[in-house]
């Protein structure tokens, strides 16, 4: 791609043209290359958890202590929330590619440093910026799958995607029980090889990923139309050699005025000035979500060992079935985003989330001892909590104009992330410790309302976003119509 650029008023048809291309081997490969680090990042948490108890023990190598672990994670998520700013800016500015191929070497760096770690100082730097990877990827991967997959599937692919996540953390559980038998693994190896696989995976990834273009659609706003037209001929050259048949030129086209930058005072007039009620619900969605999502996943283990008298070493199991009913939710559900539609599916995951969390308080509640009831409600929980969670990506990622799409998502993770994940495992985890099942079930009737308000903010404000063009959805700020005057939803 040229530095050099001309720029000018041109009118384009490369986002119909990619809307309408039939399903192929090239969208496998956005999947696949793109989608890849959501497994990783539920892989590098629950192992994390897990490996946690270990790190604490003597001979393990590291000498750090319980708070230090709890400080670790905290630096996590601290590094998770910054690399989401700092990158999703970036992702918007100097495009999807560099910096998803970026984001992902800055990961994969991390994570091996995390192997390596020797003393508490650099196993938080190694964490810090292991978080700033995963953060950084959460905007450069949803803004480049949205501009790529064809709008009548966009909801789904977008949902399982997301979902993926839960795949991840499954295996990272399974994965942890194993390399923690110290019949199998040294005290001071088996936690250093949990890190050491999700650099191997994230490899892989990366070389699948090298294959995936930069987004057409990024490209001829900021002055490359020539570029973008030339991959966008490539891929439906492949996709009809795939098919054998030739493909309909879309009717509607786009104006825009190009430039190669846009200034942040714009883009911030985008939410606040433009968008106030879409702001409101992606807040609503991502600080629902990220409460009870953090709550529960920091602490379901000590929460089983403390009501139910579940053995630490039977725990990782328990978690996997949970991971999987989380990933199962997604996959199940997502079509419908697609065919029933953004507003029903997105506040009724959201409602029948947060109205099975409150069957959950009344479970805690009733005395039951049967952690199998405790648990079947839990998974029907998530069933639909994981849903919903994987829509607030999709919803902010396609409500906002493309040009601010990378640093949105940033914006509402990071604000969701740093709520949710201070406030939902503080939370959850004094309630824990009070070995009392009446406060225990405070926390699920706040996860429950909080849910339950990110429902009813969906039902009137939710964007019916199913298979319409990103560009129907939210104008480019580029577009002439939009220079012009052209008037823009709230």
């Amino acid at each position: 791609m040229s530095k050099e650029v001309e720029l000018g008023t041109i009118t384009t048809k490369i986002p119909g043209r990619l809307d309408n291309l039939p399903w192929s081997k090239f969208h496998w490969r956005v999947v696949i290359g793109l989608g890849g680090v959501w497994i990783l990042d539920g892989l590098e948490v629950t192992m994390v958890g897990s490996v946690a108890a270990r790190l604490t023990e003597d001979g393990s190598g590291l000498d750090i202590g319980p708070a230090e672990i709890g400080l670790a994670g905290a630096i996590y998520i601290v590094g998770a929330c910054l690399g989401a700013l700092f990158f999703g800016q970036l992702t918007d500015r100097l495009g999807r590619k560099k910096l998803f191929i970026i984001t992902l070497g800055l990961y994969l760096v991390a994570t091996v440093a995390t192997a390596f770690s020797f003393a508490p100082w650099y196993f938080f730097l190694a964490r810090f910026f292991t978080g700033a990877g995963i953060g950084g990827e959460y905007a450069a991967i949803n803004s480049a799958i949205d501009e790529l997959i064809p709008a009548r599937v966009r909801g789904r692919v977008d949902l399982v995607i997301n979902g993926t996540y839960w795949l991840g953390a499954a295996l990272g559980a399974l994965g942890a029980v194993v390399l923690l038998n110290t019949d199998l693994f040294a005290a001071d190896l088996g936690w250093r090889i949990a890190f050491a696989i999700g650099a191997v995976l994230g490899l892989l990834v990366f070389f699948v990923r090298r294959h995936v273009p930069e987004s057409p659609r990024w490209l001829f706003i900021h002055g490359h139309e020539d570029e973008a037209e030339r991959i966008v001929a490539e891929i439906e050259e492949s996709v009809q050699d795939q098919h054998g048949q030739e493909l309909e030129e879309p009717e509607d086209s786009l104006t825009v005025r190009q430039r190669t930058s846009i200034p942040f005072r714009e883009i911030a007039k985008v939410g606040f000035r433009l968008y106030p009620r879409r702001s409101v619900l992606g807040l609503a969605l991502f600080v629902g979500q990220a409460f009870l999502y953090n709550g529960v996943t920091f602490d379901l283990a000590t929460l089983l060992s403390t009501f139910y008298d579940v053995a630490s070493g039977a725990a990782p199991y328990f978690i996997a079935v949970w991971a999987f009913s989380n990933f199962l939710g997604p996959v199940l559900l997502g079509h419908l985003f697609d065919s029933v539609g953004r507003r029903t599916m997105i506040s009724g995951t959201y409602l029948c989330s947060g109205a099975l969390a409150v069957v959950l308080a009344l479970v805690l509640l009733s005395g039951s001892t049967s952690v199998w009831l405790f648990m079947l409600v839990l998974v029907a929980t998530f069933f639909f909590a994981s849903a919903g969670a994987s829509s607030a990506y999709l919803t902010v990622s396609e409500i906002f104009p493309m040009e601010t799409r990378a640093l949105a998502i940033a914006f509402f993770y990071a604000i969701g992330t740093a709520v949710g994940g201070i406030a939902g495992p503080t939370l959850f985890g004094n309630l824990v410790a009070t070995g009392d099942r009446g406060m225990m079930s405070i926390a699920f009737f706040v996860g429950a309302g909080v849910m339950a308000l990110g429902g009813v903010v969906a039902l009137f404000f939710a964007v019916n976003a199913e298979r319409t063009s990103l560009e129907k959805v939210a104008l480019p700020l580029t577009a002439a119509e939009a220079e012009e005057g052209g008037t823009q939803p709230a």
